[in-house]
C-alpha cells in the first residue's frame, strides 16, 4: 500500500525524467507508519540525490504536519508530509558507472528470503548516502533491484564490515525493530583492542550520549548524567604481542545498539580499537598501519534472531575479511597462537 497524495499542484508522474512536480501533500498510511522521513523521501522521490533530500530537510522545506523535522523523524498514521517542488532527474549514475560494486553486491548476499536480505558489507562503504556521499549501499541495492522497497533495518559505521540487515517488507521491518528494542536480536562483532584485556569476560555498562560538533561530525561520549543506557559484553578470544605491544582479540556482544557503542566502550576501558580514526590511539594506529593494518578492526561477524513466522531461529555469519584475516595471521606467526582454536 502506498502513501496517498492528498493534494498537489500540477504533479506529473514521479517517473518522468527531468520533471518538476509542484507542492505535494502526502498522507501517511498504516503501511508507511514507523518509517524514517529520509527513507520515506528516498522512496517517494526516486532519482533525487540523497544529499539534496537532506538539504531540503535541513532548510525546513520538507515538513510534517506543518512543522520542521529531522532526518531521523519517524512518521505516524495520518501525518501530512509537505514536499516542495523538486526536479526529478534521471536515476543517479554513480553506481551504474561502477560495475565492480554491482558485481560485488550480487555476490555479497549471505541470506535472502521473501522478507529480508542479509548483506556482507565491506569496510569503506557507507550504508546510505548523504553527508557528502552521493550513493551508499542501500542506494546501490535499489538501483540493482528496481521496484523492490528495500529499507535498512539497522546501520553499520562506514569503517565497519560484516552482517547488515535489509528488509523487503514493511511488516518485517517493524517486527525486526521490535526485536532490537526488546534485546532479542543477537549481534556479535570481532574486534581487536590495543592493550591487554585482563579478564576473560567483562560487561561494560556505561551510558553514552551522542553529540554533533559544529562541523557536523557525530561524536559519542560517556555521560553518566544524561547518557542513554549502553551495554557491551566482551569475551577474550586471544592475546598477541608484537614488538612489545599487547593486542587482544575479543568477541563483542551488543546488548544495546547505540551509535559507535563498541568503539566508545573500548576507548573508555583504555583499550581502543585497533585502527580507529575517531576514538583510537593515533600513535598506535600509525604503528599498526606500518605493520599492515590499514582499517578499523571491527567486523559484524554474526547476527541471530527468530521472527514469529520463522519455524526456527536464523543465525548468519560473515567471514572475516582478508585484510583482517591477514593481520591476525601476522600476529599468530609472531606469537605462535591461533585464535580460532586457542583458549584465552
Amino acid at each position: 500500500m502506498s502513501p496517498s497524495v492528498l493534494n498537489s499542484a500540477s504533479v506529473p508522474s514521479l517517473g518522468d525524467e527531468g520533471s518538476t512536480p509542484g507542492v505535494q501533500y502526502i498522507a501517511v498510511d498504516a503501511e508507511t507508519a514507523g518509517q524514517r522521513i529520509d527513507n520515506f523521501l528516498r522512496r517517494v522521490l526516486k532519482g533525487v540525490p540523497p544529499s539534496h533530500l537532506y538539504r531540503l530537510l535541513r532548510r525546513g522545506e520538507i515538513r510534517v504536519n506543518r512543522g520542521r523535522v529531522r532526518a531521523d523523524h519517524r512518521l505516524c498514521v495520518g501525518d501530512e508530509v509537505r514536499i516542495p517542488p523538486v526536479r526529478l532527474g534521471v536515476p543517479p549514475t554513480g553506481v551504474m558507472r561502477a560495475p565492480n560494486r554491482l558485481a560485488w553486491l550480487e555476490h555479497s548476499v549471505l541470506h535472502e528470503d521473501e522478507r529480508l536480505l542479509i548483506i556482507d558489507k565491506p569496510a569503506g562503504l557507507a550504508v546510505h548516502g548523504g553527508s557528502g556521499l552521493s550513493l551508499g549501499l542501500i542506494e546501490s541495492l535499489r538501483l540493482l533491484r528496481p521496484g523492490q522497497e528495500l529499507e535498512l533495518v539497522h546501520r553499520l559505521d562506514r569503517e565497519t564490515s560484516g552482517c547488515l540487515l535489509v528488509c523487503k517488507r514493511r511488516s518485517a521491518l517493524r517486527a525486526l525493530h521490535t526485536l532490537i528494542r526488546e534485546g532479542r536480536m543477537d549481534k556479535r562483532y570481532l574486534a581487536l583492542l590495543v592493550g591487554d584485556l585482563e579478564h576473560p569476560r567483562i560487561l561494560v555498562d556505561v551510558p553514552l550520549r551522542k553529540n554533533v560538533l559544529a562541523s557536523g561530525e557525530r561524536m559519542v561520549r560517556v555521560d553518566h548524567r544524561s547518557g542513554r543506557p549502553a551495554q557491551t559484553r566482551l569475551r577474550r578470544l586471544g592475546r598477541f604481542t608484537l614488538e612489545g605491544r599487547t593486542l587482544t582479540l575479543v568477541e563483542a556482544e551488543l546488548l544495546t545498539g547505540r551509535t559507535h557503542q563498541i568503539r566508545v566502550h573500548a576507548a573508555h576501558l583504555g583499550l581502543p580499537l585497533a585502527g580507529d580514526p575517531k576514538y583510537g590511539d593515533e600513535s598506535a594506529n600509525r604503528w599498526l598501519k606500518a605493520h599492515g593494518l590499514t582499517r578499523l578492526f571491527l567486523h559484524a561477524a554474526l547476527v541471530g534472531f527468530q521472527l514469529d513466522s520463522m519455524p526456527r531461529p536464523l543465525r548468519i555469519q560473515a567471514p572475516l575479511p582478508a585484510p583482517l584475516r591477514d593481520f591476525l595471521a601476522l600476529l599468530e606467526g609472531r606469537t605462535g597462537r591461533c585464535w580460532q582454536t586457542g583458549q584465552p
